[in-house]
């Protein structure tokens, strides 16, 4: 294969994946988003393996990647009708940190444009060391920011979905040629 093949598009594809995947970890771990914590890290580790597999033309771990991609735009879909509330989902719940805390999506404070001030708690509540935090100005809402990044993870993983297929199917038809010589 030449360098300017499917394979060599692949590489660039699972490379800019797992630059993408990283950013979203710092953010997901910098938000205490427990859940999308572990569906990055099986991300890059199945990226990875799949990255392996092009370079090293093998076609077991292209197709684990390949299948890999199918769940990861699922849980991405899943992941912007969560933010945008669709079918009974709410993105005030819990179910991103595992019901364990009360964080949220760290854009939620630190958006583009967002400022924030602290807002003593009512004697009332008891929070314990928490504190209510007003924010405001943010140039774009916090769950916009995280339907981008989803919808950015399943453009690349819908690219490298069609080349993956496509390496799968050079690589196996070079075998078969390999093989009736």
């Amino acid at each position: 294969m030449g360098c300017c093949t499917g394979s060599c598009t692949l590489i660039f594809i699972c490379t800019l994946q797992l630059l993408v995947a990283l950013e979203r970890q710092i953010f997901d771990f910098l938000g205490y988003q427990w859940a999308p914590i572990l569906g990055n890290f099986l991300h890059i580790i199945v990226v990875i393996l799949g990255l392996f597999g092009t370079i090293q033309y093998r076609p077991r771990y292209i197709v684990a990647y390949t299948i890999w991609t199918a769940f990861w735009v699922a849980w991405n879909v899943f992941i912007i009708c969560f933010y945008l509330e669709v079918g009974g989902l709410s993105k005030d719940t819990d179910l991103m940190t595992f019901n364990i805390s009360i964080h949220r999506s760290w854009w939620r404070e630190h958006g583009p444009g967002c400022v924030w001030r602290l807002v003593p708690a009512p004697p009332s509540n008891n929070l314990g060391d928490h504190s209510f935090i007003s924010v405001t100005g943010c140039i774009i809402e916090y769950q916009y920011l995280e339907v981008i990044h989803s919808a950015v993870q399943i453009l690349l993983s819908l690219i490298g979905f069609v080349y993956a297929c496509y390496v799968i199917s050079v690589i196996t038809d070079e075998e078969d040629i390999c093989r009736h010589k």
